[in-house]
């Protein structure tokens, strides 16, 4: 179950895929309202790809948090997972999907909307 709290999905203990799709405007919602999630979509679309690489380009972000983070958006079929080797200590990296390509638009419009108030405001 998926609890929500300071805008940020926590507490994921189911790790299987919902029995039913979960609506665009709940991802949106999740994404959004969370700076993390944000930040680690936009790191993967500059092409950042392993969680070392996250962690070091966001200060404050804990390894807890970035797996929660991650796992939701792999859940929500954004991201995927790829593990390079067999034993450990095995790589990972998360890259977008089609469908994540197609939801970071979603973000850069948000983006590109905050960057014209602030320019409107500015005035």
């Amino acid at each position: 179950m998926v609890m929500i709290r300071n805008g940020c999905a926590t507490g994921e203990t189911d790790r299987t895929k919902p029995s039913e799709p979960i609506p665009v405007a709940t991802m949106v919602e999740n994404i959004i309202g969370c700076k993390w999630s944000v930040r680690l979509l936009q790191l993967c679309a500059e092409g950042y790809s392993r969680p070392s690489a996250f962690l070091r380009a966001c200060p404050g972000l804990s390894a807890k948090v970035m797996n929660e983070r991650l796992r939701k958006m792999l859940r929500f079929g954004i991201l995927k997972r790829t593990v390079f080797g067999e034993k450990p200590p095995v790589e990972v990296e998360y890259r977008l999907t089609q469908f994540g390509l197609r939801f970071m638009k979603i973000i850069d419009e948000v983006r590109r909307l905050q960057a014209e108030l602030d320019k409107s405001n500015s005035k």
